[in-house]
């Protein structure tokens, strides 16, 4: 079945001609059907299916049809997310789709000034999109009313419990209607999730697109054994290597982040960080900045980067190894894209071996290894330009970076 085929808005199959979409993926192909009858549905679906579309094409749709036969002002869709970046790109994708409808859409986060977005909800606004910490303020205030919500829609709901928004999720329910069209969906799935998804949704269609192998089949993903004080040069080797190439750096912490970056910096490599402890408007400058291609190297934390869907990223590197099963193909996905081809590569060093070993047995297979002969590994650490290994000026680095780390956490408080 094509897009062409569905019967939705004329103005949505224009959009969804001009971005290039023929076919629903298979997430889309078994959602919308049932949110344009108005159930409800649990979906999930692996990272990078088009799961956003999934549900913004019906929606759309939905709302559109309201608005000609006429609707009281209010919003009537709620999409929540658990990042800024998350809750940009989803905007994104509704405006993009909806440009040829009537809808509008407005998304709020924290970390900006609150009162151009105050200035906008007086306006008018169909589908809202908004991290549980801003829309809560605003709610508080007096200046969001969500009582006219007749569709919300819980997105990368795994992460949301993760970060503890379970708390936020509950305190939602007193503040919309009842009566309401609930879509849930995750990445991932268990019993804490399905217990919440359960307590939400009413005789939910559930769907779960849930392949042999989680990882995408165009990623080709494999790791190296490295130690852990040197996985600096053998990040610096693969970027030399592939001078052009996108890549995406996934570190454990802040603090990580922040040293990769400095470790790159030393050798004359232009990289850049993105995690919480970054105002949002650095952090939007910078996911921009990658995004189009003037910042190859981006360093992330989870947090940073979970379910943002980037362009023609060529490489991902698990400079730290995840602990999950569920953070590795979270990682990964961020590579190999719609029909586009992916590399990954995860450094493991002899303290992580027990997270290889968890991801491993969850994934049902050996992930490939890199064959680094000792030869090999020398060479790599010989050519180096990083002129600081001796011991005594990273341990007095990483003891200024900790310091900083703690002074911009004694702000954070005050």
């Amino acid at each position: 079945m094509k897009f062409e085929d569905y019967r939705i808005a004329e103005g949505l199959k224009k959009s969804i001609s001009k971005l290039g979409y023929k076919k629903p993926t298979d997430i889309q192909y078994k959602s919308i059907p049932p949110i344009l009858r108005g159930e409800d549905v649990l979906a999930i679906a692996q990272t990078g299916t088009g799961k956003t579309a999934a549900f913004a094409i019906p929606i759309l749709h939905s709302l559109q049809e309201r608005k000609i036969s006429g609707r009281p002002d209010g919003v009537k869709c709620l999409v929540m997310t658990p990042t800024h970046e998350l809750a940009i790109q989803t905007e994104s994708v509704f405006n993009k789709l909806g440009k040829h409808t009537k809808i509008d859409t407005f998304c709020i986060h924290g970390g900006v000034d609150q009162e151009p977005q105050i200035e906008q909800l007086n306006k008018g606004v169909d589908v809202l999109i908004a991290t549980p910490g801003r829309m809560f303020d605003l709610v508080s205030q007096g200046a969001l009313n969500l009582k006219r919500v007749e569709i919300l829609v819980l997105d990368e709901a795994d992460h949301m419990l993760d970060l503890g928004f379970i708390k936020d999720i509950r305190d939602l329910m007193r503040h919309i209607p009842r009566k309401r069209q609930t879509l849930f969906f995750s990445a991932t799935i268990n019993e804490k999730i399905k217990k919440l998804a359960y307590s939400l949704v009413t005789k939910a269609i559930r769907i779960q697109i849930a392949p042999d192998d989680p990882v995408a089949k165009n990623i080709e993903h494999a790791v190296a054994f490295i130690e852990m004080d040197d996985k600096r040069f053998f990040l610096e080797s693969l970027i030399r290597d592939n001078i052009e190439s996108k890549m995406l750096v996934f570190v454990r912490t802040k603090l990580r982040a922040e040293r990769v970056k400095n470790a790159l910096a030393r050798v004359d490599l232009v990289s850049d960080s993105i995690h919480s402890d970054k105002v949002q408007s650095y952090r939007a400058s910078t996911m921009n900045s990658f995004r189009i291609g003037e910042l190859k190297v981006l360093i992330a934390t989870d947090v940073g980067a979970r379910g943002i869907d980037i362009p023609n990223v060529d490489y991902v590197v698990n400079y730290d190894l995840p602990e999950t099963l569920e953070n590795y193909v979270h990682r990964i996905g961020r590579t190999g894209r719609g029909s586009q081809k992916g590399q990954a590569v995860s450094f493991c060093s002899p303290q992580e071996n027990k997270f290889l070993e968890i991801i491993e047995k969850n994934l049902g297979k050996t992930i490939q290894r890199i064959a680094i002969t000792e030869d090999d590994y020398k060479y790599t650490l010989d050519i180096s330009e990083d002129n600081s290994q001796d011991l005594k000026s990273l341990l007095k680095e990483a003891e200024q970076e900790e310091l900083k780390h703690k002074k911009r956490r004694g702000r954070t408080k005050r």
